[in-house]
């Protein structure tokens, strides 16, 4: 689905998009559209841009393409999304240990929601971390 959503394609794209928004949260996937991970995340994206439309958007970056960010916010992982509200960088503690990202696919959308919610709610009030309504420190128990 990821063809559904708007893609940027340079740098300076992506810092117009987070540098522009005023009001709403920007949700930027950076990873690679062919990536099994990516697919999965950019499924739950494209699920919930319409009920998230009235504060956050929402972008894809593919990390070959644009590889200006890769060194800057570290993007190693197949998939990463990150948060940005007002031109600032919005982390969110997900239990993880990697309050900068989420570096896995989310593929409730549900969950995905309250998190862009939380980030948002927090952003407006000042805050650059934000507590997930949900711990992820158990995701992958063997």
């Amino acid at each position: 689905m990821s063809y559904m959503l708007p893609h940027l394609h340079s740098g300076w794209e992506v810092d117009q998009a987070i540098l522009t928004e005023e009001d709403r949260v920007v949700v930027v996937r950076f990873g690679r559209d062919s990536d099994q991970t990516c697919m999965i995340q950019d499924e739950t994206l494209f699920g919930i841009a319409e009920k998230v439309k009235n504060f956050a958007v929402i972008y894809l970056v593919d990390i070959d393409e644009v590889p200006d960010f890769n060194g800057m916010y570290e993007l190693y992982d197949a998939c990463t999304t990150m948060f940005f509200y007002r031109n600032k960088h919005i982390m969110v503690d997900l239990g993880t240990g990697n309050n900068n990202k989420i570096n896995f696919a989310l593929a409730d959308k549900q969950e995905l929601i309250d998190i862009i919610e939380i980030v948002y709610r927090g952003a407006r009030k000042g805050r650059g971390l934000v507590v997930s309504p949900k711990d992820y420190s158990t995701k992958y128990r063997y």
